[in-house]
C-alpha cells in the first residue's frame, strides 16, 4: 500500500514542513545527509517511534546532531586535543562523529527521561556528529536556535542500507515518519565517481572514551598513552580522518565494527 507520508524534494533551502514535523511532540522526519537518509527526532516519544520503525533493539543509541562547534562544546566533555580533532574536520566540511561523555549541566537539555535513556549508551555517552550534510544541517540549526536537540539514526531497516535513495528507506519507515525530505542527487554528489554499490553509506565514528565512558587523557605528543582514541567505524573520508588522528594523537587504535 502506498504511503501517505508528505514528501518534498530538497532545493537547497530549509524545508518549513519538515521543521514543523520535527518540532512537534514525538515528531519523526526522514532527511538526506552526505551518506544517505536518516531518521531525525527531538524527544523520547520520537526515539521510541524510531526504534519501532527500524525494528531495532533499544540498546543502540541514536547520535546527537550538532549545528556547530559551539553547540558541541556546550554539550560534550572535550579536552584540547579532542576539540582540535573536531576543528580540523569542521574547517574542511568533513563528516565526523566521536563518542564523548556529556557535560553534567548539558543533561538538562534532554527533554525527558526516555531521551536520557535512548540517546545515551549504558556508560552515559553519546556519539556527537558534525558536518553531516546541508539538508539535515539546516533543520538542526533551526532547532538549536530554539535550544532543542536533535537525535538520529539511519533511515532503513536495522542492518540494511538505503544506498542513498529515498525509495530504499523501506515501507515501514516511510509510513511511520511524519515527513520526508528527499535529495538523492545531493547524496550522490558527495561521492562523485562512485555508484550505489561503491560509495560509503555511513560516517566515521571514533570513540574518545575508555571502557567506563571517561574521556581519554591528553597525550601531549607522548607515545604509548592509554586509553587512546579508537576508530570503531570506517566510513566517508576515513583516510583523511585517520591522517588527522595520527597528527594529533601519537597513539590510537583501529577497531572497525567494535560495538557501540
Amino acid at each position: 500500500m502506498p504511503s501517505n507520508t508528505p514528501r518534498t524534494a530538497w532545493q537547497g533551502e530549509p524545508v518549513p514542513e519538515a521543521l514543523e514535523a520535527l518540532s512537534a511532540p514525538g515528531g519523526l522526519v526522514v532527511c538526506a545527509t552526505k551518506v544517505g537518509y536518516i531518521l531525525m527526532t527531538a524527544d523520547g516519544r520520537g526515539l521510541e517511534r524510531k526504534f519501532d520503525a527500524k525494528q531495532r533493539n533499544r540498546n543502540k543509541p541514536g547520535v546527537v546532531l550538532c549545528a556547530d562547534l559551539e553547540q558541541l562544546k556546550e554539550l560534550a566533555e572535550l579536552n584540547e586535543e579532542t576539540l582540535a580533532f573536531y576543528e580540523k574536520h569542521w574547517e574542511r566540511d568533513v563528516l565526523l562523529g566521536c563518542i564523548l561523555p556529556w557535560k553534567r549541566e548539558a543533561l538538562e537539555l534532554l527533554p525527558d527521561a526516555t531521551t536520557r535513556e535512548l540517546a545515551r549508551d549504558a556508560r552515559g555517552t553519546s556519539c556527537f556528529v558534525v558536518r553531516f550534510g546541508r539538508p539535515a544541517e539546516q533543520l538542526v540549526e533551526q532547532m538549536w536556535a530554539e535550544r532543542r536537540l536533535v537525535f538520529a539514526s539511519s533511515a532503513n531497516p536495522s542492518g540494511i542500507g538505503n544506498r542513498g535513495r529515498v525509495e530504499n528507506i523501506g515501507t515501514r519507515i516511510e509510513k511511520e515518519a511524519d515527513f520526508v525530505v528527499a535529495a538523492d542527487d545531493y547524496v550522490a554528489s558527495v561521492q562523485p565517481g562512485k555508484d550505489e554499490g561503491s560509495r560509503h553509506e555511513q560516517g566515521v565514528m571514533v570513540s574518545m572514551v575508555d571502557a567506563e565512558g571517561a574521556l581519554v587523557p591528553l597525550q601531549k605528543g607522548e607515545r604509548s598513552v592509554a586509553p587512546a582514541p579508537v576508530l570503531i567505524r570506517r566510513g566517508l573520508d576515513y583516510p583523511l580522518i585517520m591522517e588527522n588522528l595520527s597528527e594529533i594523537f601519537p597513539s590510537w587504535d583501529y577497531r572497525h565494527g567494535e560495538y557501540y
